[in-house]
């Protein structure tokens, strides 16, 4: 009796308790889903904004660090500045498209969630009529079934048709930022031309088509699913596990709550650098799609050399290192799904079960007594609640993943945006040649020149040098006014065409000063013309279009005339007319493709023209009338040919001697003329002297055997 009355007052107090706990569970409950609500939103922004946990690399990413430009891919920090410089572009104001795409597709998502909860209860109701036996309300409830129907296919077809919306809208706007940047006005200066010096004076990225297409795709779509794939697992979750509370108590959702984010934080800890690896992928396919680019543009010079066995163990290298990459992200995607439904669909589900079973063998304070109907009703309308909280719990932990993913095409467009606002500020990243270390050169490469538009062309002590920093020349000066062609010659490689990319604007000045007019008084006339897509026309009057030749007061009689000069007027009516299209390139040889060229230079009638080997293919008589109009319409020549056709018609000479030494003279034709004509003689001369000395040895041999007698 003794020992019983020591535990009578601990009885009480616990009684006591359990009274008064009974008596503020309302508000006690209240506080519970309060802190539920928060610790909810706070646990998802720890998984928008927690950086991962560093991951020690293997030998794959190293290696891939090392041939790859070296970049961080992770939801942190650097993702959201990232994304927030592009989510500028793709939603740029509250009053846009974009902007109504969003807000329709977040009320589609609370009205789904609505939905749900509405046949969580209607799927409680029906299983309680088949209990109760109540066939008129089992009827009645599956009546209600097939017209919540209508509503929810509505919703669900419409969420993922507004998703997709969503995803070509963003696709669109950052397409056409990009292209704009890539392809924009044709100004003067270091803004202009980015789609060219991206490729020739930057070696960051190797494929900005790839980039373009593929991975500005692959990135709106990823940031139209995101947002369902947050934001309405998120609101699931409060909403769902508030009337979870409500039928089963916040008690057990507290402890569900615990032990739901004790195996999440594993879970999180098992997670591969998705974003990483996503990155990894994209740019070796870039890099295999870049090989078979290369092989189709330089197909006939492999065709020549035989190179069929070497072109195809390289593209098979960057294969199989694109498929072993591969090969390793399925292996960790395997194991890691493993351990995901293991834990979110199993473990998860079991915990469930236990929670919703509290109402069936423990009596709530608060609660009613009910029969079996409603114990039925209650246990799978809970057990539809939690399922679909799990559910959305578990698209919260997947969401980490999308979010991963979302990094690495993030980062490949930053990369892609990036790249053109330094190329457009002049700031160029470039593997130089060994010489270029020296210091003479560095102190060459880390100048900058002066240009100034002049209606001539003068360049006062300006370095020629190439984008990967060999000085071809460390001073060049020259000056040529309108009118006076000017010739340029030289062995390969001395300088003569990185003068037209200095002139066109395209590569960079590094000293002196050069007084020039802009870029859009110069035309040029490579030896193997660009012939666009479009038809006869187009090839022309490119980069016009009809429109604007017509309002240029230009018709199709005077585009005749103009290929009367050059002998091509036949070709309308050979072809079939000016609309006609064709692969122009194949259909036209080398020679027509020359005439269309000029064709187009006396269409335009630019102030300077840059000749490359222009005439190299044409008869000398058409040579000449295409060189004699150009003159007559005002046009100043500069020419770079090994024609000495071409020298009488140019009035200066600028010749380089493939040493970093050059003479700017004017041109004598017929000194020229006559020194070249020596120079082959003596050539010519020099040539047999090998054959002389060969054969005086000879003689010297017989007339030793012979004694110095010769009979």
């Amino acid at each position: 009796m003794a020992v019983l009355s020591k535990f009578r007052p601990s009885q009480k107090r616990i009684a006591s308790l359990v009274r008064a706990y009974a008596t503020h569970r309302p508000l006690i409950q209240r506080g519970l889903m309060t802190g539920f609500v928060l610790h909810v939103l706070l646990a998802a922004y720890r998984v928008l904004a927690t950086p991962p946990r560093p991951k020690r690399k293997d030998s794959a990413t190293r290696e891939f660090d090392q041939e790859k430009r070296p970049s961080r891919v992770a939801v942190d920090t650097m993702f959201y500045q990232r994304l927030k410089v592009i989510l500028r572009i793709v939603i740029p104001g509250i009053r846009t498209n974009e902007a109504l795409l969003l807000l329709m597709h977040s009320t589609l998502l609370v009205f789904r969630t609505a939905i749900s909860l509405y046949v969580a209860k209607l799927d409680g109701k029906i299983v309680a009529s088949l209990v109760r036996g109540k066939s008129l309300q089992f009827l009645l409830n599956i009546i209600r079934w097939l017209l919540v129907a209508i509503p929810a296919t509505w919703t669900n077809s419409w969420l993922s048709y507004v998703q997709n919306k969503l995803a070509i809208a963003y696709r669109t706007r950052l397409t056409r930022e990009v292209l704009k940047q890539y392809l924009g006005e044709q100004v003067e200066g270091p803004d202009g031309k980015v789609y060219y010096k991206l490729s020739n004076l930057d070696d960051r990225i190797k494929n900005p088509d790839q980039m373009i297409t593929h991975d500005i795709h692959r990135f709106s779509t990823h940031l139209a699913a995101i947002y369902a794939n947050l934001a309405k697992p998120t609101l699931d979750v409060i909403l769902y596990n508030y009337q979870l509370a409500q039928n089963v108590g916040a008690e057990g959702l507290i402890v569900l709550t615990v032990l739901i984010q004790a195996s999440s934080s594993l879970l999180r800890a098992l997670t591969p650098s998705f974003g990483t690896y996503t990155a990894q992928s994209a740019a070796l396919a870039g890099s295999l799609r870049h090989g078979h680019s290369r092989l189709s543009e330089f197909a006939e010079e492999v065709a020549f050399f035989g190179g069929e066995e070497t072109e195809r163990e390289l593209l098979e290298k960057e294969y199989f290192t694109l498929i072993q990459h591969e090969e390793k992200v399925m292996n960790k995607r395997w194991w890691y799904a493993c351990a995901e439904e293991g834990i979110i669909k199993w473990l998860w589900g079991s915990f469930g079960l236990v929670v919703c079973a509290i109402p069936v063998f423990f009596k709530l304070p608060g609660t009613i007594d009910v029969d079996l109907g409603g114990r039925t009703e209650g246990f799978v309308t809970n057990r539809r609640l939690l399922l679909s909280s799990s559910d959305a719990v578990g698209r919260v932990m997947y969401s980490y993943k999308d979010l991963a993913e979302l990094a690495g095409y993030t980062s490949r467009v930053s990369l892609l945006l990036d790249t053109m606002s330094d190329v457009r500020r002049g700031k160029f990243e470039k593997a130089l040649v060994n010489s270029a270390t020296t210091d003479e050169s560095s102190a060459i490469l880390s100048g900058r020149g002066q240009v100034f538009n002049s209606e001539n062309i003068e360049f006062e002590d300006v370095p020629i040098v190439t984008p990967n920093g060999d000085v071809l020349l460390k001073s060049l000066t020259f000056n040529v006014k309108p009118g006076e062609h000017l010739l340029i010659i030289g062995p390969n490689g001395s300088g003569k065409s990185s003068l037209f990319r200095i002139l066109g604007g395209l590569w960079p000045v590094y000293g002196g000063i050069v007084r020039k007019p802009p870029a859009s008084d110069f035309l040029l006339i490579p030896q193997r013309p660009y012939l666009s897509l479009g038809t006869l026309r187009d090839q022309v009057i490119y980069p016009h279009s009809e429109e604007q030749m017509r309002d240029r007061g230009v018709s199709d009689a005077d585009l005749l005339s103009i290929l009367a000069v050059v002998q091509m007027d036949s070709i309308v009516e050979r072809e079939g007319g000016w609309d006609v299209t064709r692969e122009w390139r194949e259909t036209l040889s080398g020679g027509d493709q020359q005439k269309i060229a000029w064709a187009r230079l006396f269409y335009h009638k630019p102030k300077y023209a840059i000749l490359d080997e222009a005439t190299s293919l044409v008869p000398l008589d058409v040579e000449g009338r295409m060189m004699e109009h150009a003159t007559t319409l005002g046009i100043t020549l500069l020419t770079v040919s090994h024609r000495s056709s071409l020298w009488k018609y140019h009035s200066y000479i600028l010749q380089y001697d493939g040493q970093g030494g050059y003479a700017f003279t004017k041109l004598d034709v017929e000194k020229h003329l006559a020194l070249q004509e020596e120079k082959l003689e003596l050539e010519t001369k020099l040539l047999a002297v090998p054959k002389m000395k060969t054969r005086l040895a000879e003689l010297r041999l017989y007339v030793e055997a012979r004694g110095g007698n010769l009979q």
